[in-house]
């Protein structure tokens, strides 16, 4: 799949075509040609632009904390060929982007997604292109599907658009788990077919658990998600998860006599006992997490808006992004929250502290050392694919995490936790060409993330224009 350039971009991007007859009628009709045959789809390999060049451009490396300004940024075949100040360049058969004022940084990750299950693969599409729009170039989908393996080999083989796609199988529980040798099935079954890792959901017994691990350990298969009620954080811990989301057992595993607690007690990810959580065994907490290397994928997003109080259902569903979820999908979620909101002992005050106190052990991880990933959880309640990323960051930043350590969860973080430091994660020379092209600085302001100008798919080069079109189909009537 080569540059996408939809009809109504073609006058504003900028052809920098250098040869002997470039300005003749011939090589005008050329480049008319081109486009249209971009177009539509049609890329023969001998028609295609290869090298794109960001001109004039902020880039925002995320290899320290700084702006290289006015660059000239060269991409061919989905890689960064080079960076260097600005100047008066001769680059035979180049889009060429206009950068003067923008921000180049690298494409953000998703780690806590979900992609839509059943045979068909249309949906999926859809969610992926949500994703893409937002300037997510990486997802990690979290309750896997057969047809989601599918998925990620039509992306690697460049038959579909999207972002790159790991996943996990169908989910480990107190339901699909009864016993230690199901639990150990399953996981060679996983293995063999080639998922990227074991999602672990609630439910699980610490017998079947541990048998789980044994195997996972033994095949060479990684696991993570939820933290069983029978289980516990600790043990989570020395298990030495890959990811532990949502925070899940952390306030839990710092309430004295939690074992005696039913589930009701406890509430959604310890809801109910936050405010008999003993503080000072947080850097004990943060200690194990870093010690184990567990990464941690907040997902803040559902306590901010599915759990908290300060915004209404209906407000909720008024946000413009709500328009790409179907009328039936957010009835669901106004009735989600509502239910959350009406349980027995839900007090709006205690909610409050409950979100502060999720607030302190994020800083608390961050400032640690804790390896901190970027998700939302999406689509999940009120949290729209790609869109909801961007209120993660905020999240994080009002966390206390700075604008830059916010982005390095979706960026150099994600490439550190798949050993792709050498390729991805960083705007440099050699790095795969996965970028977002901002009107702002984000390392000013966070909020900077959602105005993109462009988003650079490897090979691909996604106009404003045509990120509006493509979100304009996806609108759900």
């Amino acid at each position: 799949m080569g540059p996408l350039i939809p009809a109504n971009v073609f006058y504003k991007i900028s052809f920098c075509y250098i040869g002997r007859n470039a300005t003749n009628m011939k090589s005008l009709f050329f480049l008319f040609l081109l486009a249209t045959i971009n177009l539509f789809g049609q890329t023969p390999a001998d028609s295609r632009i290869n090298t794109i060049v960001f001109k004039a451009v902020n880039v925002v490396p995320m290899d320290t904390e700084r702006i290289l300004e006015n660059q000239d940024v060269i991409v061919e075949n989905g890689k960064i060929i080079s960076i260097k100040p600005a100047a008066k360049i001769k680059v035979e058969n180049a889009i060429v982007i206009d950068g003067k004022g923008k921000y180049l940084m690298p494409g953000l990750a998703e780690m806590h997604a979900h992609i839509p299950q059943g045979d068909d693969l249309q949906p999926m599409k859809d969610v992926l292109s949500l994703f893409v729009a937002n300037g997510v170039t990486t997802i990690r989908g979290m309750l896997g599907h057969p047809k989601h393996i599918v998925l990620r080999g039509m992306v690697q083989r460049g038959e579909i658009l999207g972002p790159h796609v790991y996943t996990s199988g169908p989910s480990f529980n107190g339901i699909s788990v009864k016993t230690p040798e199901g639990g150990e099935k399953m996981v060679r079954e996983q293995k063999d077919l080639g998922y990227d890792f074991l999602k672990l959901h609630p439910g699980l017994t610490l017998t079947n658990f541990n048998a789980i691990v044994k195997t996972a350990n033994e095949v060479g298969i990684t696991y993570g998600g939820h933290v069983s009620s029978g289980v516990g954080v600790w043990r989570a811990i020395d298990a030495n998860y890959a990811t532990i989301d949502h925070l899940d057992g952390f306030i839990e595993g710092m309430v004295p006599g939690i074992e005696a607690m039913t589930d009701q007690e406890i509430g959604f990810f310890g809801l109910f006992v936050g405010k008999k959580a003993d503080i000072s065994q947080l850097p004990r907490l943060v200690t194990g997490l870093r010690e184990h290397r567990v990464w941690v994928v907040p997902t803040q997003s559902l306590a901010e808006r599915w759990i908290a109080a300060d915004k209404s259902p209906e407000t909720l569903r008024a946000a413009p992004e709500m328009k790409y979820m179907s009328p039936t999908t957010l009835d669901q979620w106004v009735e989600n929250k509502k239910r959350q909101m009406s349980v027995a002992g839900y007090n709006a005050e205690e909610v409050a502290k409950y979100v502060a106190l999720r607030r302190q052990i994020i800083k608390a991880c961050s400032q640690g050392g804790v390896g901190m990933l970027l998700g939302s959880d999406a689509p999940q309640v009120f949290n729209v694919p790609g869109f909801s990323i961007h209120h993660e960051l905020r999240y994080l930043v009002d966390s206390g995490m700075t604008p830059f350590e916010a982005l390095k969860t979706g960026t150099v973080n994600v490439a550190t936790f798949y050993n792709l430091t050498q390729s991805s994660g960083t705007v440099k020379a050699g790095n795969v060409s996965d970028l977002v092209l901002l009107n702002a600085n984000p390392l000013k302001d966070i909020q900077a993330t959602t105005s993109i100008a462009g988003v650079m798919m490897g090979k691909d080069w996604l106009s404003r224009e045509y990120l509006d079109a493509e979100l304009k189909r996806l609108e759900k009537k």
